[in-house]
């Protein structure tokens, strides 16, 4: 997939996590607040496993794991966003069956719906994360952009996500990513489970949309 992105950021790209160094994918999530302390598991939790007594260490190992960082012709489970030459921001994407914790214990996705939770060909966007300093720059529209393309290049037939209704919220709950960004990449609501979430979609045999 081509790793820039149009932006109001001319110097900003986008990168598959694993064609970069995994200390890049730590310099986004820094050593202290939720990304740190998440590493992108809440939606991976296995059966049996509680996030609250999941060591972070554990978190961090397996997230080396799953973006598979300085090896291309590894799965990934993410893309990284550099804006002059430094990692700023994250963004969770990957087939929505990898995410055994999304499927067992969040009820967003499934709300009201009938669709096999396994089907490989359905991929999902699940987090966003921007560093701090360089928020408000269009990096999360750009990572949702280049998270279509992805999946798209991956043989993905749907990609989805989860995004907050409001944007009167803290930080950590936009995480999922807002309504007008998925707008803008080209989803469409297919439910609204929760008066605070959407399921948005968007078809990946179609064109891919911008602004």
């Amino acid at each position: 997939m081509p790793d820039t992105q149009n932006t109001r950021e001319a110097s900003l790209r986008v990168t598959p996590a694993n064609q970069v160094a995994f200390a890049d994918v730590q310099s986004v999530f820094g050593d202290r607040g939720p990304a740190a302390r998440c590493q992108c598991q809440r939606y991976r939790l296995r059966p049996g496993e509680s996030f609250g007594k999941q060591p972070v260490e554990e978190r961090q190992h397996r997230m080396r794991e799953q973006a598979g960082c300085g090896d291309p012709e590894a799965p990934t489970c993410g893309l990284v966003a550099w804006l002059e030459n430094e990692p700023a921001g994250w963004c969770a994407v990957g087939p929505r069956s990898d995410l055994d914790g999304l499927k067992r214990v969040f009820t967003v996705p499934w709300k009201g719906r009938e669709e096999d939770p396994d089907d490989p060909a359905i991929w999902a966007v699940t987090c966003f994360y921007i560093r701090k300093g360089f928020r408000r720059r269009g990096i999360a529209s750009a990572l949702l952009l280049a998270a279509v393309e992805h999946a798209r290049s991956q043989r993905a037939r749907v990609l989805e996500g989860y995004p907050i209704t409001r944007t009167d919220v803290i930080n950590e709950e936009l995480h999922v990513g807002t309504v007008s960004m998925f707008e803008g990449a080209g989803f469409t609501q297919v439910g609204a489970p929760t008066p605070r979430r959407l399921v948005m979609r968007i078809d990946l045999q179609g064109p891919v949309r911008s602004r």
